[in-house]
């Protein structure tokens, strides 16, 4: 009877039984700032039916375009200089709003005032009611 020859292990414990690897391990791509910037401008630009083109011809996926996009736009926010505060505008803004809330506080005034009357008009028209059933006159007809 014949044996089978033994099994070898998928991790042989001595590195010399196994044969070297020819192929290199693979590493991770880099991009620098210039290619993304002119890889997304051209994918951008492209027409509708040629964007994936571009991503193929370039070996990469439209998630990385997004990230990329998404990271050129925060950069670009980072280095925008912030507004600088003119005096002439905070003043004139300052103005305008003192303007605001004094007019605010008149037409809140105005509005409380209005709705007072319309309480007391509401009161008086009940009152004048009752006094006219009360009477044993009738109402005065109406002539136009």
């Amino acid at each position: 009877m014949k044996r089978a020859p033994p099994m070898s292990s998928p991790n042989p414990e001595t590195p010399s039984d196994s044969p070297a690897d020819p192929a290199p391990k693979p590493t991770r791509r880099t991009f620098t700032t210039e290619y993304r910037n002119r890889i997304l401008d051209e994918y951008n630009n492209a027409p509708h039916g040629e964007k994936s083109a571009v991503l193929r011809r370039e070996g990469l996926y439209q998630s990385q375009l997004r990230e990329w996009a998404q990271a050129r736009t925060a950069a670009a926010g980072k280095s925008r200089p912030k507004a600088v505060a003119h005096p002439d505008t905070d003043a004139a803004t300052r103005k305008e709003m003192a303007r605001l809330t004094r007019e605010n506080a008149r037409l809140a005034k105005q509005l409380t005032q209005t709705e007072a009357a319309l309480e007391i008009m509401g009161k008086l028209h009940v009152l004048l009611e009752s006094i006219s059933e009360s009477t044993d006159t009738p109402p005065l007809p109406k002539t136009h």
